[in-house]
C-alpha cells in the first residue's frame, strides 16, 4: 500500500510552500503517523506537523445527445505537511 499518492500543486498550496507546508493526496486509510513516516522516508526531511482532511465525492451529471449520464467523483484524503525550519521538498527535481 502506497501511503502518498501524489503531491498537490495548486496556487493555494504553492503559497503555503513558502511557509514550509506541502500538500499531498494520501490513502484514505492512512493515519498521521504513517503519513509522517512516508514523507520522511521519501523526501529525507523532518516532519513537524501533519494535518489531514477528507473530501467526499460529488455527484455529477452530463447531458449528451441520447441521454443524461450520471456518475460521481472519487472521495479522497488530503494531508498538509509542515516540515522543519530550513528543510524543503522539491517536486520539480525529476523534470
Amino acid at each position: 500500500m502506497s501511503v502518498l499518492k501524489k503531491p498537490i500543486v495548486t496556487e493555494k498550496v504553492s503559497a503555503l510552500n513558502e511557509k514550509g507546508k506541502y500538500g499531498f493526496v494520501v490513502d484514505n486509510k492512512a493515519n498521521k503517523v504513517e503519513i509522517k513516516k512516508a514523507v520522511e522516508k521519501m523526501y529525507g526531511v523532518t516532519v513537524e506537523d501533519v494535518n489531514t482532511m477528507r473530501y467526499a465525492g460529488k455527484n455529477k451529471s452530463r447531458f449528451t445527445k441520447s441521454k443524461v449520464v450520471q456518475g460521481s467523483t472519487n472521495s479522497f484524503k488530503k494531508a498538509i505537511i509542515t516540515v522543519a525550519e530550513g528543510d524543503i521538498i522539491d517536486f520539480y527535481s525529476g523534470i
